[in-house]
Parts: C-alpha cells; structure tokens; sequence
C-alpha cells in the first residue's frame, strides 16, 4: 500500500457516516476506489462491499485466457478496451488500451498495472506521448512538446513543460513545481502546482 492509500483510509476511518464516505468516493478515480475496498476491509464493511462487487460496478470485466493474457471489455456489451499479459489481476507485459470507437488509445507494456513503455494516442489516432524506459515526450495537435522529461509511476517526474507555440512554460524537478496548463489542442486548462507528480491545486 502506497503512502497516499495509507493517509486516505486512515481519515476514511474516522469518517463515521456512510452518506459522506459515498460522497467522498465518488470523486476517486475507479482505481483508486478499488485500491481503497483492497486495503480496507472496514470499509468493506462498512458500505456493505465486496472486492467482486466493486468489480461488478465499475462497468468492465476480464476474460481470462491461458499463459496470464485477457482482454477487458465494457460490461453487458462486445466493445474491447484492453487486450494483453496479466500478473496478479493487473496489466502486466504487453497489451493495447482502446477507446470505445475501436481506436488504440496506448500500446506498449505495463508493470503493475502502470504504463512504463509504449505510445499513446488521441481518439482521432494522433501521437500524443511516447514513454521509453521513464523517459518520454507529450505532443500537441501541431506536433510541438507539451512536456519532455522523466516519469515515475506513469506521473511527470522530472522535466520541462511547453506551451502550445513551444515556449518553455515550467519545469518540474522530482515531482513538484508551478505549472500553466494546455490540452492537446492548445487550450489552457490548468494552473498550479504539481506534488509528486499530480496536480495540485
């Protein structure tokens, strides 16, 4: 268990009503709730939840096939959206994410359910982010960097961001440092801090 899981159900744990821990919940991302029912059997417990039915509601399952390689797909349909190795129950080895259109949305390879290597792309099949061996690049719509640098856990480690024109707009060094903010096609979206990787503010 990471130290930001650990610092998460310690206060979960004080958190007495269970209409304000669904409320919380449902501001995480599925895996970050996943990771929390996990660790915490209490809150299992507490909101009535199993592993498997947590599963059951966050609208995917896996088909297991031979040699730890499956494919994930949109529940109660036939849409695939991640084809690949397995370890454990997370991605592990090679595979391909997709979008629900069919389009690859990354391919390379994971390490515990993390991106470490590959290619990602937009929903219209445009390079958006090459990652090899922690080092990577991000790309807008007209091909300029977005961000160059080192990645820790799939989360910007160490490096330089860029604006959409290609100006220097911040640098990040282990994890932490002001940024200015742009999506792929140039619009800004976000400024503030990034700690440890994330945004923070």
């Amino acid at each position: 268990m990471d130290k930001n899981t650990k610092e998460v159900n310690l206060m979960i744990e004080k958190i007495k009503s269970n209409y304000i821990l669904n409320d919380i919940l449902s501001l995480l991302w599925e895996n970050q709730k996943l990771n929390l029912l996990i660790y915490n059997k209490k809150l299992q417990n507490k909101l009535s939840i199993t592993i498997e039915d947590y599963k059951n509601l966050s609208q995917r399952y896996k088909v297991s096939e031979e040699r730890g390689k499956g494919k994930e797909y949109i529940k109660n349909t036939n849409i695939l959206i991640f084809e690949g190795e397995y370890k454990n129950g997370k991605r592990n080895g090679k595979g391909r994410e997709y979008y629900k259109n069919g389009n690859c949305k990354f391919e390379g390879e994971y390490l515990n359910g993390k991106i470490i290597n590959g290619i990602k792309y937009d929903i219209d099949g445009n390079i958006i982010m090459k990652l090899e061996n922690g080092k990577g690049k991000e790309y807008f719509q007209n091909g300029n960097y977005q961000f160059e640098g080192e990645y820790l856990n799939g989360k910007r480690w160490n490096g330089i961001g860029y604006d959409y024109h290609g100006q220097q707009e911040f640098i990040i060094k282990y994890g932490k440092g002001k940024v200015f903010e742009y999506n792929f096609y140039g619009v800004f979206k976000f400024e503030g801090e990034y700690l440890n990787g994330l945004r923070n503010g």
